[in-house]
């Protein structure tokens, strides 16, 4: 932990999933005398992937130093992929940051920047795959802890692992404190947040309307895996 209060600095983008970033930002503005950074390259609004605007608090040349890393997922992440200024941000920060944190298709960001070799990772459902493109072993769980590593899955996944790094710093009871103070008490009205749950027609048909999605986001972890490997080279050479 730093000498002070905690600090935890939360990845902005533009065309984020917003509540990759919110889940999280709310269980980890709970905790006492937290700071929490939205951090971006510039202080200028960010639009969500669903329009929602969120304003940075520091740029990353500005961040301070951090006990937590997280990075949430959306849309704007295949342009992070291959977004140098991003990549060299978080591998020179998890050196010196605690813990690492990637919330759905943002661990896919992680392993871009060479963070997930030979590690327990997991994402949203439907790119889960692609996490072997960066090194790293898909896993099927909401909430999946490698070490200092915790991923998860889509979208609502990021309360859970949020929940999950509080109880890791500060024990289960102020977890749970704060899993109480939000009400969080998932009682969904359908079986529907998994594939299995879902069934197969409604899987199918959500991966039909995904697909054009699904095809730009292969095309952007081929480039980030082939930009991956050329730094490695560079630097092996």
């Amino acid at each position: 932990m730093t000498e002070n209060a905690p600090s935890f600095g939360l990845l902005l983008f533009p065309n984020v999933t917003q509540l990759d970033l919110t889940g999280p930002y709310e269980v980890l503005a709970r905790v006492p005398g937290a700071k929490v950074h939205l951090l971006w390259k510039t202080l200028d609004p960010v639009r969500s992937d669903t329009g929602l605007t969120i304003l940075p608090t520091a740029t990353l040349t500005e961040a301070p130093p951090l006990d937590l890393l997280l990075v949430p997922g959306g849309s704007g992440i295949n342009a992070l992929l291959t977004d140098e200024e991003v990549l060299t941000f978080l591998a020179e920060r998890a050196a010196g940051t605690r813990y690492l944190s990637g919330i759905c298709t943002g661990s896919l960001v992680l392993g871009a920047a060479g963070l997930l070799e030979r590690r327990r990772a997991g994402t949203h459902w439907a790119s889960r795959d692609f996490l072997s493109s960066f090194g790293a072993t898909p896993v099927a769980e909401r909430v999946v802890v490698d070490d200092t590593l915790f991923t998860g899955g889509g979208v609502t996944a990021g309360i859970d692992v949020a929940l999950r790094i509080v109880g890791e710093l500060f024990g289960a009871d102020a977890a749970k404190r704060i899993q109480l103070s939000i009400e969080y008490d998932p009682q969904p009205p359908f079986d529907a947040g998994s594939p299995d749950g879902a069934g197969k027609v409604v899987t199918a048909d959500l991966l039909a309307r995904m697909r054009p999605m699904l095809e730009a986001r292969a095309a952007a972890v081929a480039a980030g895996a082939d930009a991956l490997r050329r730094r490695r080279s560079a630097r092996a050479g």
